[in-house]
């Protein structure tokens, strides 16, 4: 597998249903997910499969550069053998607020390949770390 952004996320901050400055995102651990970049909500994801396994808080999300980038945060999951990757998603409506539901949930970006991934994750808080090279989460151009 690979990293990928999905079509409808990057349709959604083009037309302004995504936005990294006003809206709440976060990032999951899920196992047994195969992506599609047609997937367009959270609830695809675990129509598809995939099973989330520890959900952070709201990520500190910063727009610099051409690049949207995250401080590195944590998220509690249970121990699994299982390889998980790792789902950017907007958790909000555009407009920031309290979590919707998983049909309303947009989904961002599918993370499974680079340092420490995919993830077989312990108990307790597992950490996810951002890369802080030149693409960061998200690189345009």
């Amino acid at each position: 597998m690979a990293n990928t952004y999905f079509t409808p996320g990057i349709e959604g901050y083009l037309k302004g249903e995504i936005d990294f400055d006003t809206a709440v995102f976060k990032a999951a651990f899920v196992r047994g997910y195969t992506p599609n970049a047609a997937h367009k909500f959270v609830s695809d994801v675990t129509g598809a499969g995939g099973t989330i396994n520890g959900t952070s808080a709201a990520l500190s999300i910063t727009v610099t550069g051409g690049t949207v980038d995250a401080a590195d945060t944590t998220a509690t999951t249970t121990a699994n053998a299982t390889d998980h990757g790792i789902l950017l998603f907007q958790a909000s409506a555009v407009g920031g607020g309290a979590d919707v539901a998983a049909s309303a949930q947009r989904v961002v970006a599918w993370y499974d390949t680079g340092t420490g991934l995919p993830i077989q994750p312990g108990s307790g808080a597992t950490p996810i770390t951002w890369d802080n090279g030149t693409n960061r989460l998200i690189k345009v151009g």
